[in-house]
Protein backbone atom coordinates (compact mmCIF):
# COMPACT_ATOMS: atom_id res chain seq x y z
CA UNK A 1 0.00 0.00 0.00
CA UNK A 2 1.55 3.32 -1.06
CA UNK A 3 -0.22 5.90 1.68
CA UNK A 4 -1.05 4.56 5.01
CA UNK A 5 -3.23 5.94 7.37
CA UNK A 6 -4.91 5.31 10.20
CA UNK A 7 -8.02 3.88 9.35
CA UNK A 8 -6.26 1.53 7.09
CA UNK A 9 -3.75 0.66 9.60
CA UNK A 10 -6.98 0.24 12.05
CA UNK A 11 -8.70 -2.08 9.69
CA UNK A 12 -5.52 -4.34 9.74
CA UNK A 13 -4.93 -4.89 13.12
CA UNK A 14 -9.00 -5.84 13.45
CA UNK A 15 -8.64 -8.58 10.32
CA UNK A 16 -5.49 -9.19 12.63
CA UNK A 17 -7.28 -10.43 15.48
CA UNK A 18 -10.45 -11.80 13.33
CA UNK A 19 -7.89 -14.20 11.55
CA UNK A 20 -6.12 -14.84 15.14
CA UNK A 21 -9.43 -16.07 16.52
CA UNK A 22 -9.93 -18.03 13.48
CA UNK A 23 -6.10 -20.36 13.43
CA UNK A 24 -7.01 -23.78 14.91
CA UNK A 25 -5.97 -24.01 18.41
CA UNK A 26 -2.90 -25.18 19.66
CA UNK A 27 -2.59 -28.49 21.46
CA UNK A 28 0.36 -30.66 22.95
CA UNK A 29 1.59 -33.01 20.20
CA UNK A 30 1.69 -36.71 21.15
CA UNK A 31 -1.76 -36.64 23.64
CA UNK A 32 -4.73 -38.65 22.64
CA UNK A 33 -7.88 -39.53 24.11
CA UNK A 34 -8.93 -43.62 24.31
CA UNK A 35 -11.66 -43.19 25.45
CA UNK A 36 -14.85 -44.17 23.24
CA UNK A 37 -17.38 -40.92 22.07
CA UNK A 38 -20.36 -40.67 24.87
CA UNK A 39 -23.63 -41.40 22.94
CA UNK A 40 -26.14 -38.81 23.94
CA UNK A 41 -30.21 -39.37 23.35
CA UNK A 42 -31.77 -36.92 21.37
CA UNK A 43 -32.99 -35.21 24.71
CA UNK A 44 -29.73 -35.70 26.38
CA UNK A 45 -28.16 -33.25 23.15
CA UNK A 46 -31.08 -30.96 23.48
CA UNK A 47 -30.69 -29.97 27.21
CA UNK A 48 -27.02 -29.65 26.85
CA UNK A 49 -25.52 -29.04 24.22
CA UNK A 50 -24.88 -25.66 22.19
CA UNK A 51 -25.03 -26.07 18.15
CA UNK A 52 -21.41 -26.19 16.99
CA UNK A 53 -20.75 -22.98 15.20
CA UNK A 54 -18.91 -23.32 11.61
CA UNK A 55 -15.49 -21.51 12.10
CA UNK A 56 -13.95 -20.92 8.27
CA UNK A 57 -10.09 -21.47 8.54
CA UNK A 58 -8.12 -18.23 7.73
CA UNK A 59 -6.36 -18.47 4.20
CA UNK A 60 -2.93 -18.44 3.90
CA UNK A 61 -2.81 -14.62 2.49
CA UNK A 62 -4.97 -13.72 6.05
CA UNK A 63 -2.33 -15.42 8.28
CA UNK A 64 0.32 -13.77 5.79
CA UNK A 65 -1.17 -10.36 6.61
CA UNK A 66 -1.94 -11.27 10.58
CA UNK A 67 2.12 -12.35 10.45
CA UNK A 68 3.01 -8.57 8.83
CA UNK A 69 0.64 -6.94 12.04
CA UNK A 70 2.45 -8.57 14.49
CA UNK A 71 5.79 -7.35 13.06
CA UNK A 72 4.14 -4.18 13.62
CA UNK A 73 3.43 -4.81 17.28
CA UNK A 74 6.67 -4.94 17.81
CA UNK A 75 7.44 -1.21 17.10
CA UNK A 76 5.16 -0.58 19.91
CA UNK A 77 5.48 -0.94 24.00
CA UNK A 78 3.81 -3.53 26.12
CA UNK A 79 0.71 -0.78 26.85
CA UNK A 80 0.65 0.23 23.88
CA UNK A 81 0.23 -3.54 22.68
CA UNK A 82 -2.39 -3.54 24.42
CA UNK A 83 -4.30 -0.93 24.03
CA UNK A 84 -4.06 -1.76 20.24
CA UNK A 85 -5.70 -5.23 20.55
CA UNK A 86 -8.38 -4.26 22.83
CA UNK A 87 -9.54 -1.58 19.79
CA UNK A 88 -9.02 -4.80 17.86
CA UNK A 89 -11.20 -6.64 19.63
CA UNK A 90 -13.62 -4.44 19.98
CA UNK A 91 -13.78 -3.46 23.61
CA UNK A 92 -15.61 -0.43 24.50
CA UNK A 93 -14.03 2.72 25.28
CA UNK A 94 -15.03 3.12 27.98
CA UNK A 95 -13.83 -0.27 28.87
CA UNK A 96 -10.14 0.35 27.30
CA UNK A 97 -10.05 3.54 30.03
CA UNK A 98 -10.90 1.79 32.73
CA UNK A 99 -8.46 -0.98 32.16
CA UNK A 100 -5.59 2.16 31.32
CA UNK A 101 -7.09 4.18 34.16
CA UNK A 102 -8.09 6.81 32.02
CA UNK A 103 -11.07 8.39 30.69
CA UNK A 104 -12.29 7.17 27.54
CA UNK A 105 -11.33 10.32 25.21
CA UNK A 106 -7.74 10.18 26.22
CA UNK A 107 -7.37 6.27 25.43
CA UNK A 108 -9.30 7.20 22.16
CA UNK A 109 -6.30 10.13 21.81
CA UNK A 110 -3.96 7.39 23.01
CA UNK A 111 -5.05 4.72 19.86
CA UNK A 112 -5.09 7.39 17.43
CA UNK A 113 -1.20 8.22 18.13
CA UNK A 114 -0.01 5.04 18.47
CA UNK A 115 -1.75 3.99 14.85
CA UNK A 116 -0.28 7.48 13.33
CA UNK A 117 2.93 6.19 14.64
CA UNK A 118 2.63 3.03 12.96
CA UNK A 119 1.17 4.38 9.98
CA UNK A 120 4.26 7.20 9.95
CA UNK A 121 6.57 4.17 10.25
CA UNK A 122 4.77 2.47 7.45
CA UNK A 123 5.47 5.30 5.02
CA UNK A 124 9.34 4.92 5.51
CA UNK A 125 11.38 3.40 2.86
CA UNK A 126 11.78 -0.50 4.05
CA UNK A 127 8.61 0.24 6.42
CA UNK A 128 6.90 -3.17 5.76
CA UNK A 129 9.64 -5.12 7.84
Amino acid sequence: MAEWTIHDVAARFCEAARTAHRLPPVRVQGYFNVWPPILRTEFERMACEEPRRVVFRPTPAEVDRMLEVMRWVQWLDVEQRHLVWMRAERYAWQQIGRRFACDRNTARRRWQRVMERVAERLKLPGGKS
